[in-house]
C-alpha cells in the first residue's frame, strides 16, 4: 500500500552545542511517523528517490516482516511495499542496477529496475549484519556488529576481511579505502589493509558519510550527529536523544549538502541542510 506523507516544510535551527561550533544542521522537512522502523537511507539522486530499509519489528528478529521502501527526495509518495520478504534489513548499498541489504545473517540482493528480490547470500557465522558499503568496482563490504567482523563480497562470495572489530557498525568505501566504525572510533583500512584511526567521537558510531574534503558526518544511534574533521577533531552538530529521536544510518546528497536521517523507533525520515555557522 502506498502512503502519502505530509512534509513539514519549515526551517528549524538545530541545537547549538558550543560557541566553537562551525557547522549546523537546519531541518528542511520530516515525514509523518509512518515509516516502519527505518534504519538506513540510501539516496538515488539521479532519480530523486530515497530508498529506506524497514525493520518493522524487533531489530534482530528473523520474522519476515522487514523490507525496503522508497519515497521522493522531498519525503513524499512513500511506497512501503517496494521490496518485502526480508527480516530486519539495515544497511543498504547500490551498484549499477543491484541493491544490497544487510539482513541479520544474509545479504539480500535486489534488482532495482524490476523492483524484485533476486537472491539472499548467507554469510557463514554471521548473526548481526548491520551496515553495507559498495566500492565503485562493485565490491561489497558488510559489518557484523555481534561478532565484530567485516566481510567482503566479490562476485557474491563472502570472505572475512577484518575481525576483532569491537563495535563494528558503519562502513564507507572511498576509492581503495574502507572507513569503518569501531565503537566510538572512526577507522580506516587502506588498499593494503593498513589500519589507522581517524577520530574518536565518544559515542558509538552508526552512519558514516564523507563531505568530500576529507571530513565526515557520523551518527550515533541514540540521537547524536557529529562533524568530523580530517585532522581528527569533531564537533556535535545535532542532539536529539532527549526527544528519543534516533539517528541511525544516514544518507547524504553532497551536491545539495542535504543529510537524510532515519529516526528508527521514532518512525520518520528527516532531512537537514548542512551549512556553516555565521
Amino acid at each position: 500500500m502506498k502512503k502519502m506523507l505530509t512534509c513539514l516544510l519549515f526551517l528549524m535551527p538545530a541545537f547549538l552545542i558550543s560557541r566553537a561550533q562551525k557547522h549546523k544542521l537546519v531541518q528542511l522537512w520530516s515525514t509523518d511517523a509512518v515509516v516502519a522502523t527505518p534504519e538506513s537511507v540510501l539516496p538515488d539522486m539521479k532519480n530523486k528517490l530515497l530508498y529506506v530499509s524497514l525493520i518493522d519489528g524487533n531489530p534482530w528478529d528473523a520474522d519476515g516482516k522487514g523490507g525496503i521502501g522508497h519515497m521522493t527526495d522531498m519525503g513524499t509518495n512513500y511506497d512501503s511495499l517496494w521490496i518485502t520478504g526480508l527480516n530486519a534489513p539495515k544497511g543498504l548499498g547500490m551498484y549499477k542496477d543491484k541493491m544490497y541489504a544487510a539482513d541479520i545473517s544474509e545479504v539480500a540482493v535486489v534488482d532495482i529496475t524490476k523492483g524484485k528480490l533476486i537472491r539472499k547470500i548467507p554469510v557463514e557465522g554471521a548473526s548481526g549484519l548491520n551496515d553495507i558499503t559498495v566500492t565503485d568496482k562493485g565490491i561489497v563490504y558488510v559489518s557484523d556488529s555481534k561478532t565484530g567482523r567485516i566481510w567482503k563480497l566479490e562476485d557474491d562470495k563472502p570472505s572475512l576481511y577484518l575481525e576483532n572489530v569491537t563495535g563494528a557498525n558503519g562502513l564507507k568505501a572511498i576509492k581503495d579505502d574502507l572507513f569503518y566504525a569501531k565503537g566510538s572510533v572512526l577507522m580506516k583500512a587502506d588498499s593494503k589493509k593498513q589500519i589507522s584511526q581517524i577520530a574518536d567521537v565518544g559515542k558509538d558510531i552508526d552512519g558514516i558519510e564523507p563531505i568530500g574534503n576529507g571530513d565526515f558526518i557520523v551518527t550515533s544511534w541514540p540521537g547524536y550527529i557529529f562533524y568530523v574533521y580530517a585532522n581528527g577533531q569533531s564537533e556535535l552538530i545535532l542532539d536529539t536523544h532527549e526527544a528519543k529521536k534516533n539517528t541511525a544510518d544516514i544518507g547524504y546528497d553532497p551536491n545539495k549538502k542535504i543529510l537524510y536521517v532515519p529516526t528508527f523507533f521514532d518512525r520518520r525520515i528527516v532531512a537537514y541542510q548542512l551549512s556553516n555557522m555565521p
